[in-house]
């Protein structure tokens, strides 16, 4: 293990190319699971559900491990943020989910309904490049991690809407809880980070780069907030409801509300 550390350590680049190829692994294994009948019957939604799934899958494993950091002690929480193994680890794992991600929008020609959410894969792949490749803001990568315990209700919300399940009681529950962990979890990682950048910014290594790049973010975060509460707490009418959560029939967008 020791020695792997090493080698991935010296080849940042290649390591996260074979993380993308593993969850383009998983995306193939994904496919061997039953699908909602709704799902099945739309090519655009099923892709759009194999996506979320491996989404899922990358939100699971990283969310889970900031949030057991976050129920931890302090000590131990800073203890794993200065371990250099586990750090290393996870900064590979999770810019290969948003590596393969990407890739597999732009292949399958959704790109252009998708350009903000490439926009978002982009900026977060160069962060985790330079702090693989600088050994710098190592600590700040992995807290930017906590925005994925909001990932996992942000897409099983998607999910329902995709089969059709906006009614029932689980998505009524998932969208109170998801509405919590955007807040706590997503805004809140995403305002404490610039926060420190512009307080700490005399000293940081190219600190404006970062500070453009989390003001950028920022403004998506507070746009895709106000997506989720005029749909899911302030719908204005019937008539902006699309179909399976979608604008309209014919939406390709991927970025629905």
């Amino acid at each position: 293990m020791e020695a792997l550390l090493s080698v991935l350590k010296g080849h940042p680049g290649p390591a996260v190319l074979v993380c993308s190829l593993l969850f383009r692994v998983a995306h193939q294994l994904l496919q061997r699971l039953p699908v909602p009948t709704v799902v099945r019957q739309d090519a655009f939604r099923s892709w759009k559900w194999k996506n979320l799934s491996v989404s899922m899958v990358h939100s699971v494993l990283t969310g889970t491990w900031a949030l057991t950091c976050f129920l931890f002690l302090f000590l131990w929480i800073v203890h794993v943020f200065t371990s250099h193994h586990i750090n290393t680890k996870l900064l590979f794992f999770s810019p290969g989910y948003f590596v393969h991600d990407a890739g597999d929008i732009i292949l399958t020609g959704h790109g252009r309904g998708s350009w903000e959410f490439l926009l978002h894969h982009a900026m977060v792949i160069w962060c985790f490049l330079y702090a693989l490749y600088t050994q710098l803001y190592i600590a700040g990568a992995l807290i930017a991690l906590f925005v994925e315990v909001n990932s996992v209700t942000l897409h099983l919300r998607l999910m329902l809407k995709l089969a059709n399940a906006q009614s029932s009681s689980i998505y009524h529950i998932n969208k109170i809880v998801n509405l919590f962990t955007y807040v706590m979890f997503r805004l809140g990682t995403q305002f404490y980070l610039t926060w420190y950048i512009v307080h700490n910014y005399s000293w940081l290594d190219h600190g404006g780069y970062f500070l453009i790049t989390m003001m950028m973010m920022n403004i998506m975060m507070v746009i895709y907030f106000y997506r989720l509460l005029r749909t899911d707490f302030f719908p204005r009418s019937k008539r902006y409801t699309g179909q399976n959560g979608t604008h309209n029939n014919n939406s390709k967008k991927f970025l629905s509300d």
